[in-house]
């Protein structure tokens, strides 16, 4: 049977009011990125048009015949028609295991072309717009440990609903390059994470896009589902390397961070783990 792959970045993205069109197809990347710049059209959904200088974020889904059908009849785009509100074009799509080729539905009519969403993601502008009052955030990295929550004096902010959860689809490694070494990144590569999902206020979002440096392009707020006590949650929000580089060795600092935070409270072969990834690196820590 013919298959298609498809890039969607609006209302067809999981958990959105029209995924259920995919929800029988296979996921081939949640961690997707294009050349695109998106627009609010003010109805309900973005429209993307093509851009060598913006960045469109989505998921990238593996459509049969039947299934582009339906994704063409809410588009509205029937084929060769000189009337059609979008193209569906053919074009490359960047994901955390490579460059594939994708779909993607596309348009240049200026009517549909209402506000920037400057960041190019549809869920992460609607969190910045609705400011919502409680947030679940997943923690894989030096968030675990509360030691610079406290000296930031926003480590009341992280003390509600705190649980540990799993990650799967993504393993956690040290790809953000600093001077000093690496830091903690998920990778979308089939393995699985384990964290600490917070409750936190939107004011402990503000706290984390700066210390995470996504104004500064460091980590990008993306949503993942996370299990926590074998329930399912949708949309928990946690950080994705922009630029991911080759593995480096973290500081020791950092290592004793994440260790910490992993320590007594994520399962005893999780932490095995870590504590086995870090001396690989020659790093020993200790907190007798």
């Amino acid at each position: 049977m013919e298959k298609h792959r498809i890039f969607v970045y609006g209302t067809l993205r999981k958990h959105e009011k029209n995924h259920s069109l995919l929800e029988n197809t296979k996921c081939l990347a949640e961690q997707a990125w294009i050349y695109g710049e998106l627009y609010d059209t003010g109805l309900g959904y973005p429209a993307m048009k093509a851009s060598l200088h913006h960045k469109t974020y989505g998921e990238v889904f593996e459509v049969d015949k039947q299934n582009l059908g339906l994704l063409d009849e809410l588009e509205d785009y029937i084929p060769n028609r000189n009337s059609n509100l979008y193209e569906r074009v053919l074009q490359t799509i960047y994901t955390d295991s490579g460059e594939m080729e994708a779909e993607v539905y596309v348009t240049d009519r200026n009517e549909l072309l209402g506000e920037p969403i400057l960041h190019g993601d549809w869920k992460l502008y609607h969190l910045m717009e609705e400011r919502p009052e409680k947030v679940l955030y997943f923690a894989y990295g030096s968030c675990m440990d509360t030691e610079r929550f406290v000296k930031a004096g926003v480590d009341h902010l992280f003390k509600t609903n705190v649980k540990p959860g799993f990650l799967n689809g993504y393993s956690m490694k040290y790809l953000f390059a600093r001077s000093d070494g690496g830091r903690a990144d998920i990778i979308e590569d089939g393995g699985g994470t384990e964290g600490i999902v917070y409750e936190i206020p939107y004011e402990g979002v503000e706290y984390l896009f700066e210390r995470e440096g996504f104004l500064g392009g460091w980590y990008r707020p993306t949503f993942v589902d996370v299990v926590v006590e074998k329930k399912r949650l949708t949309n928990v929000l946690t950080f994705h390397v922009y630029n991911k580089r080759g593995e480096l060795a973290p500081p020791n600092h950092y290592a004793a961070e994440i260790l910490r935070g992993a320590r007594g409270r994520l399962s005893e072969e999780y932490y095995s783990k870590l504590e086995k990834s870090i001396e690989g690196f020659g790093i020993k820590i200790s907190f007798d």
